[in-house]
């Protein structure tokens, strides 16, 4: 798939740690020739390296040749769909792939959950990502638009202890995928979903990898690169026959 993407333009939100899941899609994308218009929100992943990892995440998609744009973006906005899309039609007037990458997570359980936290989890998990789809159709069907990706979670396959509204909100996803893939197919879009599994971006402490270990029939953690790896994929040519799906690349995770 060597520059396969040449003069293309990927879309990908949730990029702002050089660790992320985000960053590792958009260094494999960088190296296929796509040009990239990169978000995310520093308040959320904001630590005292964050600034220099953003930095050096940039300098090097540029070093691979591509030519990369970074925005501030709060996807708790109501209006962020339209903020973005306008600046990729001045930046590059068109867009051909949209990976909603960015969410949002909060530990809650029944004695802690309220309604801010619920219409957090929905202003970034759901909200967010249906509105970016329906931006990127309404905008670029005409010029080109391929795929669209989102990132979710397991919360289909059991319960996920301690997340109520972040299980809740990106479960609404997995509906999104399959009605919207219906939706669109006649543009020639496909959308899907990838559920990578709990996956080792640095948030993990030595203690939470000693437990989840032993649930990987794999024999070890997963990593940005394996999430990667699946998205570059269903960007592909190869690709071109799936869609609607919420496709698990978990390393046998259960």
């Amino acid at each position: 798939m060597e520059k396969s993407l040449h003069g293309q333009v990927t879309i990908v939100t949730g990029v702002s740690r050089s660790q992320g899941i985000g960053a590792s899609i958009s260094r494999k994308i960088a190296s296929l020739g796509s040009h990239l218009f990169l978000t995310g929100w520093p308040e959320y992943d904001q630590n005292e390296h964050s600034d220099s990892e953003l930095k050096r995440l940039l300098k090097e998609l540029r070093m691979a040749g591509c030519e990369v744009e970074w925005m501030p973006l709060d996807l708790t906005l109501s209006d962020s769909a339209v903020t973005l899309f306008e600046a990729v039609s001045r930046r590059f007037g068109k867009a051909h792939v949209l990976i909603n990458n960015a969410c949002f997570w909060l530990g809650d359980s029944i004695d802690t959950l309220d309604a801010g936290s619920l219409d957090r989890h929905y202003a970034v998990n759901t909200r967010a990502p249906i509105l970016l789809s329906v931006e990127f159709v309404r905008r670029f069907a005409q010029k080109g638009a391929r795929r669209i990706i989102s990132m979710t979670s397991g919360q289909m396959l059991g319960p996920m202890a301690g997340s109520i509204a972040y299980a809740a909100s990106k479960g609404a996803l997995d509906a999104f995928t399959i009605t919207l893939a219906d939706e669109v197919g006649k543009y020639g879009i496909t959308v899907n979903a990838v559920d990578p599994g709990p996956t080792d971006t640095g948030w993990m402490t030595q203690e939470k990898r000693q437990e989840l270990l032993p649930r990987y029939s794999l024999g070890r953690l997963g990593t940005p690169e394996d999430a990667a790896q699946l998205v570059v994929f269903l960007i592909s040519s190869e690709a071109d026959w799936i869609t609607g799906q919420t496709i698990r690349s978990r390393g046998g995770f259960y």
